[in-house]
């Protein structure tokens, strides 16, 4: 096998969840010389929310982890073949490939077996999968306490009310794989996690200054709408223009992870510029800017 690269409403961009009732309210695409560097939407943020909301609910302990180098732990079921690296040619058998046990990064097969191997680690603690949202793992003890656990990739968050029962289970992983103990939880998937004794927020406003600088529009004038009143887009008719469409994907995407994390306020106008992905018009992607002037303008 040829040797492959590795590919790894509130009118702010805070989400506000506090524990009183009656006060509750990578891929990466590359356009001209810069390279925008976009998360995976793949992940269900109702899950995450909801994991936050319940740990300021009940004020719950959280922690977190970080596997190292995951997809590594991943065993194949198929049998492939690799030319042994460049620089590691064993002496004498330069003729020779080597056959793969585990996965490496690059392969298409490695984020599915990591993922089969993390699960059935998890399931041997005594966790069941959530029926709803296959990355949150619960763990009920004797006692009735509950331990949640909710993965990503490699990132990973426990939580719960018994904080020796949640730690136990994070220190079984640490124990397993190798990680980084990211202990208390201060960032999660781009979002910026600040935990009181009753109250959670999480933001990306790290995340949205980084895109306004990425696109020069973090001076941009200010508008108090997400799109200009009564805009309606048209489907545009003519060719295709490669890096023109690649622009204005790379402008939408970043816009729909702010839109899936924190900012349900420019929900409606990005899932309706993001119909016109496929071939955008120059006024497309001024009004996806226009997005962006009114992201200035509320960022804080």
């Amino acid at each position: 096998m040829e040797n492959e690269k590795s590919i790894k409403r509130n009118l702010n961009p805070s989400l506000m969840i506090c524990a009183h009732v009656d006060d509750q309210s990578g891929n990466c695409s590359e356009w001209g010389s810069q390279q925008v560097c976009l998360l995976s939407l793949s992940h269900h943020y109702e899950s995450i929310c909801l994991m936050f909301m319940l740990a300021a609910l009940e004020n719950w302990y959280i922690t977190s982890l970080d596997v190292k180098m995951a997809f590594l732990y991943g065993k194949l079921n198929e049998e492939i073949y690799m030319k042994q690296p460049e620089g590691f040619t064993a002496q004498g058998q330069g003729s020779k490939v080597m056959r793969l046990l585990h996965a490496l990064y690059g392969l298409k097969q490695a984020a599915l077996q990591w993922w089969r191997e993390l699960e059935a680690f998890i399931k041997t603690m005594g966790f069941h999968q959530a029926s709803s949202d296959t990355r949150v793992f619960i763990y009920k003890h004797s006692d009735g306490q509950l331990v949640i656990t909710l993965v990503y990739i490699n990132d990973g968050l426990f939580l719960g009310a018994d904080k020796a029962l949640v730690d136990s289970k994070k220190c079984a992983c640490l124990e397993h794989w190798e990680c980084h103990d990211t202990g208390d939880v201060i960032d999660f998937l781009g979002m910026k996690v600040n935990k009181t004794a009753s109250c959670i927020t999480i933001d990306q406003k790290a995340y949205l200054k980084t895109v306004l600088e990425i696109f020069d529009m973090h001076n941009a004038k200010i508008t108090t709408t997400p799109i200009p009143l009564g805009y309606v887009p048209q489907e545009n008719k003519g060719a295709v223009d490669p890096v023109h469409c690649q622009k204005f994907q790379s402008v939408i995407g970043s816009l729909l992870y702010l839109m899936l994390g924190t900012r349900l306020d420019i929900a409606f106008v990005v899932i309706k510029m993001s119909q016109f992905s496929a071939n955008p018009s120059q006024d497309h992607l001024e009004k996806s800017m226009y997005i962006m002037c009114y992201l200035v303008s509320t960022q804080d």
